[in-house]
């Protein structure tokens, strides 16, 4: 079966694009051949992943007319992506008038099911995230009716929690015409740290919008600016940002004993990602868990309906 999950909310600044690049970054760390597809005209999640920059017409040409798709190979060891762009804003208009015309589009499953990792011909990605735009609800109906999975991210504001539940209304609509397609759950983004009260009273709420449909995940992805903009900057992913600060810091200790002055952008602003990167792999391991829970459940209806 291929396990393909969609992160999305109807708003943007959420997290969605960061989440798709963490998870996927130590899936595939963790040996998992991982490919990210990005859905977004804006196409941010190479700033993440820090390939160059598309416009995203290949993977339009693919949903619309079943052309093949080239994923950008080995991004990361054992990571491949497809790259969005803006040629995705043409999308929904097509999509909407083949509708009126009585006409359909290909898909982006039929696109993704042709996909394999290179050198593995007869087998599929262990693992693929798709990062959606927030306000392109007919890309998110694609991508909901090609995924298994859905992940939502919110932050603590009222426009995040809007945002939450219009995506859950796309969610149920989807489950008529994909009936396996699971809400693993809710992450809570962008939260300070010490922020418990918070926390407590955003999950709270969650669970009375959620009605016990999806659990909200235990981990919550802290805020840490300076992690953020050294991540982007650098196009390092958490757990890689970790491993890095013990090198930039021995960089500047060098450059102090030389009498050097350091550039704006030389030195790392953190100096601790321990955090964040702990965040990021606590988070992965729930998602993963409960993407194993989701297939067992299925196994087991489809086991009874025989």
């Amino acid at each position: 079966m291929r396990r393909v999950v969609a992160i999305a909310n109807g708003k943007g600044g959420v997290g969605k694009t960061s989440l798709t690049a963490g998870l996927a970054g130590l899936a595939a760390h963790a040996g998992f051949r991982v490919l990210t597809v990005d859905a977004d005209p804006q196409g941010n999640l190479r700033r993440d992943l820090g390939y160059e920059a598309s416009d995203g017409a290949e993977l339009c040409n693919a949903i619309l007319r079943g052309s093949a798709l080239a994923p950008l190979r080995a991004v990361r060891p054992n990571l491949d992506c497809i790259a969005g762009g803006a040629a995705l804003h043409d999308l929904a208009p097509t999509v909407v008038g083949r509708g009126m015309r009585g006409e359909t589009v290909v898909g982006l499953g039929a696109a993704l099911a042709a996909l394999r990792p290179e050198g593995h011909d007869h087998e599929h990605y262990d693992l693929i995230l798709i990062d959606t735009p927030p306000g392109e609800p007919v890309i998110q109906d694609l991508v909901l009716a090609a995924a298994n999975h859905l992940v939502i991210p919110t932050r603590s504001d009222e426009a995040s929690l809007d945002g939450l539940e219009a995506v859950a209304d796309r969610f149920a609509a989807a489950k008529t015409t994909n009936p396996d397609l699971a809400l693993l759950g809710v992450v809570l983004f962008g939260m300070r740290s010490g922020s418990t009260r918070l926390q407590a009273s955003v999950r709270d709420t969650l669970e009375e919008m959620l009605g016990g449909v999806a659990p909200v995940f235990t981990t919550v992805i802290r805020y840490v600016e300076t992690a953020a903009v050294d991540m982007r900057r650098r196009g390092l992913l958490p757990h890689e940002l970790e491993v890095e600060q013990p090198k930039a810091q021995s960089a500047i200790l060098d450059r102090l004993r030389r009498r050097e002055k350091a550039t704006s952008t030389q030195d790392l602003l953190n100096r601790n990602a321990s955090g964040i990167a702990g965040d990021y792999e606590a988070l992965a391991s729930e998602v993963l868990d409960a993407v194993n829970a989701a297939e067992a459940r299925l196994a087991s209806t489809e086991e009874v309906t025989r």
